[in-house]
């Protein structure tokens, strides 16, 4: 048995003793009990056991711990001096005059371990303050509403998949809005912002009214602190849909990990409630499950039927019409009649909102944006230069998902198009393609010198132009490296032979068996452009620069 210190024996031996009796306990809790007590993150995955330290002559608590099923004896005797110590009801620190409790190990164990103290410490068949309070937290928890009304939950969680599976984000910016005109259950319209692009948090915010929506993205563009920041938040009028992973994540791990590279059955969803006078609520009641039932299908269909017009360099003037079928507490089906519409003005006044901010940094030339951007190209890609037989670029032409062919027949002489080939994961791949697709295209595809001074180092930049003229970073090679010399000089020649014709391709399969040797099933995208010199390309060489 572990004994105190003498040094805490004596801090203890000086508290004031007063004549109260303590009731002391550990009792185990449903995961319910252990969520409405502690924050989720707090509680134990099993419900764990609730050790509680009251004040049975003053009828307050001192103290009360969460501690897991496998906690030894030592966990009570830690909550008790902290209940003596520092207890979290307004009351003195003191120690009591006899305690009571109902288990006959802890008893035995308490007058081992607190002997010296001056306590009584008894045995009694029933202790009512601590019954009285742990009665109040079951009935609490049972008479808790559940997150999605029952009869709603498994076709939420349907909607919620398809969305998912929709992945709009990939399309649609979050300035970019789309309303449901709906007429029920109090609800006029829905105004639907989509998160995602910036490949953090993935979801839709369904605000309802276009008020709450501008005021809250005019407080995120002018608001610098967090105080702000979380007020804006908390001000927004809307229901949401969020994702998560369904498993832990270790914080280190968090920023790494892309929600997008994990396979459906990881991702979990989470609905809830924004309101200025609520703030969150993570449970949805009956009407506005219905709400979000009639909103999220809506928005499926509508997005499906309209993807590729959405994704228009401008975005386009839609409309929808739906029945979307509800079903009843008496087992009817309920048609509910919405129309769906996007909102260029209303986007490109937002798009404004954020121009402005923008240019407020314009006048500092430090802050201008690379000449060179690097967020293309997914980390951790495998990337190669090579060749592809003539045969199976017809192959791909016909096979792949996307296709950006060659504005002129291309030469087929020598051994096949010669290629930068970039193998991401499946998702990261498609954001790459829909990428490139609203940027007009591939133009070219070029090498540039660069070099890092600080270390004395020369590079040689793979670099790809965008139809819409920005330049992104594929490759950084060593100069001096003789493997990546061979393959550029093999690479240019081949392109030489084609007329100054060459390929990127795109292939999933990074995590699989196909790792660096993609076969024709990975073979995603295949673009068909122009191989430029770095005289072309007109940038000059690069120079690494420090970051302040």
């Amino acid at each position: 048995m572990a004994a105190l210190n003498r040094s805490t024996l004596r801090r203890l031996q000086n508290l004031p003793q007063i004549p109260s009796v303590w009731e002391g306990d550990r009792r185990p809790l449903s995961n319910a009990d252990s969520h409405m007590m502690l924050e989720d993150d707090d509680a134990p995955e099993e419900g764990g056991e609730c050790i509680l330290w009251v004040d049975g002559s003053e009828g307050v608590v001192r103290a009360m711990d969460m501690v897991g099923p496998d906690a030894g004896p030592e966990a009570i005797v830690r909550a008790l001096l902290r209940a003596m110590e520092h207890p979290q009801s307004p009351a003195p620190a003191v120690r009591p005059q006899k305690i009571v409790v109902k288990n006959r190990e802890i008893q035995f164990y308490l007058r081992g371990v607190l002997q010296d103290l001056g306590i009584s410490i008894d045995y009694v068949p029933e202790l009512p303050l601590i019954d009285e309070i742990f009665r109040g937290m079951e009935e609490v928890a049972i008479n808790r509403p559940p997150e999605l009304p029952p009869q709603y939950a498994e076709v939420l969680i349907e909607k919620a998949a398809h969305i998912w599976h929709d992945a709009p984000w990939r399309t649609l910016s979050e300035h970019q809005i789309i309303s449901i005109e709906i007429n029920q259950w109090d609800v006029a319209s829905l105004y639907v912002s989509v998160l995602g692009q910036g490949r953090m948090d993935y979801g839709v915010l369904l605000y309802r009214s276009l008020e709450s929506l501008k005021r809250f993205r005019e407080r995120v563009v002018n608001d610098e602190s967090f105080e702000d920041l979380e007020q804006a938040f908390l001000g927004q009028d809307c229901l949401f849909l969020t994702f998560e992973s369904a498993t832990d994540i270790d914080e280190d791990d968090e920023e790494e990990i892309d929600l997008a590279d994990l396979p459906p059955s990881e991702i979990e969803p989470n609905f809830g409630n924004l309101h200025p006078l609520e703030g969150l609520r993570s449970i949805l009641y009956e009407e506005e499950a219905l709400t979000m039932l009639v909103a999220l299908e809506a928005f499926h269909r509508f997005f499906r039927n309209s993807r590729r017009k959405l994704g228009a360099e401008t975005f386009p003037n839609l409309n929808s019409r739906y029945r979307i079928p509800v079903p009843q507490s008496d087992g009817e089906i309920q048609q509910v009649s919405v129309k769906v519409s996007t909102m260029p003005e209303v986007s490109e006044e937002l798009l404004q909102m954020l121009g402005d901010d923008d240019d407020d940094d314009d006048d500092d030339d430090e802050f201008e944006m690379p000449l060179l951007r690097d967020d293309l190209v997914p980390q951790n890609s495998f990337l190669s230069l090579g060749a592809v037989p003539w045969e199976t670029v017809e192959f791909l032409r016909t096979t792949v998902q996307f296709h950006q062919a060659a504005e002129i027949d291309i030469n087929t002489a020598g051994d096949g198009l010669p290629v930068v080939m970039i193998q991401t994961s499946h998702p990261k791949a498609k954001t790459m393609i829909q990428d490139l697709k609203e940027a007009g295209g591939v133009k070219a595809i070029g090498f540039n010198p660069g070099e890092n001074p600080f270390e004395d180092e020369q590079y040689d930049l793979g670099i790809l132009q965008t139809k819409n003229g920005d330049l992104y970073l594929f490759g950084e090679f060593n100069e001096n490296d003789p493997v990546h010399q061979e393959a550029r000089q093999k690479w240019e020649r081949r392109c030489k032979l084609t007329n100054g014709w060459c390929g990127l391709v795109i292939a999933k399969g990074l995590m699989g068996a196909s790792r660096g040797q993609p076969q024709f099933k990975d073979m995603v995208a295949l673009f068909e452009v122009r191989w430029v010199s770095a005289k072309e390309l007109g940038i000059g060489p690069l120079q690494l620069m420090p970051m302040f």
